[in-house]
């Protein structure tokens, strides 16, 4: 027989079992924050984003991401012991060990130095992890979007600039800490000075922002027309909308653009031979004009051999990947 006061403690643990651990992401880039409640299985169930670049970094971002999440937690009613732990996703050089920006590519003020691991935990009272924003991306992708199915993957994320995250028999390798710098080996070697001291990089060439800089060099060239463009700003989304219009000056500038991509993609096949390719950030929507003409170009570039069981496909998790892939480095290395 089981007495009244076994059933209670039984009762409890079942409870227990029911309920689902939640995490806080939390995604650090250059130009915003994004913040996020995550289940056990990877689940956002509510997120928001705030800007960290309104004054020119002079508000160091650390002091932007604590007040953004204290005004989050307030919005949803919730305290910070109801969750388990805070998962960072982090742009810069980040040691995970200490949970500190340990180098930047220079183009961020106020931010190499930045002690967010004991900054949080001082301010919230909670564990926390810190890990590069591309490694998570490609943790995040492995765990529950594109790279599930396979173990040795390259996830690139193309925006303000060009991260990487590589993933070698299902891990994520980081050589002796900041592995991964993708947008930083030199396409070109004469080539444009970067903000990480070197010239050439390739992000100068891959990111968004290089090819927002290109079309804005033609407009002032009058090549074309800042009326062409959506609310008259050159953008990621008015350049592809002015390009499925077919614009004739616009193309060879988009196509130069993914030749470089392309040189680039190759040269890590190469290195690395993946089984798969994962294209993160806003382009990667662009199934038709991004997507397929980039897996093309790759395609007729690699030697034969590298060709073979390779992949090129747009990243599934999109702007989640960073909260997602915080959290699941939280969940498996926090002890580690």
């Amino acid at each position: 027989m089981i007495n009244q006061e076994e059933q209670i403690s039984n009762q409890r643990l079942d409870i227990q079992k029911e309920v689902t651990m939640e995490y806080i992401g939390m995604d650090i880039g250059g130009t915003s924050l994004k913040l996020g409640i995550i289940n056990e299985e990877g689940t956002v169930l509510s997120s928001a984003a705030f800007e960290v670049a309104f004054d020119g970094y002079e508000t160091p971002i650390l002091n932007t991401a604590v007040k953004s999440l204290k005004h989050f937690l307030e919005e949803h009613r919730r305290l910070p012991g109801e969750f388990a732990g805070i998962g960072v996703s982090a742009t810069g050089q980040v040691d995970p060990s200490n949970g500190v920006i340990a180098g930047t590519a220079g183009h961020i003020k106020n931010w190499q130095g930045s002690r967010i691991r004991d900054t949080l935990f001082e301010n919230f009272k909670l564990p926390v992890t810190v890990m590069n924003d591309a490694n998570c991306a490609a943790l995040a992708e492995k765990w529950i979007g594109g790279a599930k199915e396979v173990s040795d993957a390259l996830v690139i994320t193309i925006g303000t600039g060009v991260g990487g995250g590589i993933l070698i028999n299902s891990k994520i390798f980081t050589g002796l800490g900041f592995a991964g710098e993708l947008g930083h080996f030199s396409l070109k070697g004469d080539g444009k000075p970067c903000t990480c001291g070197n010239r050439g990089c390739y992000e100068q060439y891959a990111s968004t922002t290089a090819l927002v800089n290109a079309v804005a060099e033609s407009v002032s060239k009058g090549l074309l027309s800042l009326e062409d463009f959506e609310n008259r700003s050159i953008n990621g989304r008015s350049i592809f909308k002015l390009l499925s219009c077919g614009n004739p000056v616009l193309l060879p500038i988009y196509g130069q653009w993914l030749d470089d991509i392309a040189q680039g993609l190759v040269s890590l096949t190469h290195i690395f031979n993946p089984q798969l390719i994962l294209l993160g950030g806003g382009v990667s929507k662009q199934e038709k004009l991004f997507i397929e003409p980039l897996q093309k170009k790759v395609m007729e570039r690699v030697m034969p051999a590298f060709r073979q069981g390779l992949q090129i496909k747009a990243a599934s998790l999109f702007n989640d990947a960073g909260i997602v892939g915080a959290v699941y480095y939280f969940k498996n290395f926090r002890d580690k």
